[in-house]
């Protein structure tokens, strides 16, 4: 992990502007996570916040990342920063009634871990949105440049091991959302 953390802070604005530069692709995923966030969700956490592009634009207030030069920008743009990671939420359980994960699975040390995390600081009827860079998909096989260097550290999962993963981890009504130019958004509840 810490080598995954080293790049992202040392290179946190090629990063950034990644998005600024591939503006059609960054607002086809700003699609595919607002579609599957319920509506009526309020108190929302971004697992893996990084800069905050996606929080800041879906009304997200928390966000949590390893990367300090990350939840800074993640701060300017809004978003309430605490420095952490996945596996272990500094949060009370029940705390939020969704948890975004956004192409951040595959740079985690244990996702198992990560989904029981998540389900433990939702609240009973909270959702879980996984959204992943897909094993064999279109992102995992061909992406260049920045984002390749970011995506060497990356161990990707297919959308079967991560269903298998949530409903381990106590899960239910897990849904895949959507899958489209390799990525791959899934949706779970905790009851």
């Amino acid at each position: 992990m810490d080598a995954i953390v080293r790049d992202f802070s040392r290179f946190a604005d090629d990063y950034d502007r990644w998005f600024d530069a591939h503006s059609e692709v960054y607002a086809e995923q700003l699609d595919l996570i607002r579609r599957s966030i319920p509506a009526d969700t309020e108190q929302m956490l971004e697992v893996g916040v990084g800069s905050g592009r996606f929080a800041s634009r879906l009304g997200i207030r928390h966000g949590l990342d390893p990367s300090i030069r990350l939840l800074a920008m993640a701060r300017d743009r809004g978003v309430e920063p605490v420095l952490g990671v996945g596996e272990s939420l500094p949060y009370r359980g029940g705390t939020f009634d969704g948890v975004l994960m956004m192409t951040v699975i595959c740079f985690m040390d244990d996702i198992a871990r990560s989904f029981l995390e998540a389900f433990r600081v939702l609240r009973p009827g909270g959702r879980l949105v996984v959204a992943f860079m897909e094993k064999g998909g279109e992102i995992a096989i061909r992406e260049p440049g920045t984002a390749g260097r970011f995506l060497r550290h990356a161990k990707f999962h297919s959308a079967g091991e991560v269903t298998t993963a949530l409903a381990s981890a106590g899960f239910s009504e897990v849904m895949v959302r959507d899958c489209r130019h390799g990525l791959c958004a899934i949706s779970a509840g905790k009851e």
